[in-house]
């Protein structure tokens, strides 16, 4: 028998953990588990400061988006924050809970990725996580 298709679980309330969502394949899982991303700490070490100036983007963050960006090949950046806020997946990857918000497209535009330190150990890891794939 066809019943009328049922909307009230739009607006139910469940306790669920950003984990149980994010398949266990996903690739942003294979990223996390194979690339240590505590690198960066030490190659923007320089870069931060604990006391001065505004809050910022965590380093880690601002490379994760970057990595979204490239591996699933969206085009601009203001493109790639719109699939962040709306992909359970990516969130999970850059550490970002349901309700917090993303760095805006305009943080993230200003911050570049020509720090050849960077692009070397990214490199290295990429080439790590390939090798641990095949």
């Amino acid at each position: 028998m066809l019943s009328k298709h049922r909307k009230e679980g739009r607006n139910k309330q469940e306790l669920i953990a950003l984990e149980e969502l994010v398949p266990a394949e996903h690739l942003v899982r294979k990223i996390e588990s194979s690339i240590d991303f505590d690198f960066i700490y030490d190659l923007v070490a320089d870069r931060y400061s604990l006391t001065h100036g505004r809050p910022s983007v965590h380093p880690v963050v601002l490379v994760k988006i970057a990595l979204i960006q490239y591996l699933f090949g969206i085009r601009s950046m203001r493109q790639t924050i719109k699939e962040i806020e709306t992909n359970v997946a990516y969130r999970w990857f850059i550490g970002y809970g349901l309700k917090e918000s993303i760095p805006h497209s305009l943080h993230l535009g200003r911050t570049t990725f020509d720090d050849s330190k960077i692009q070397i150990y990214l490199k290295r890891s990429f080439i790590e996580f390939s090798k641990k794939l095949c």
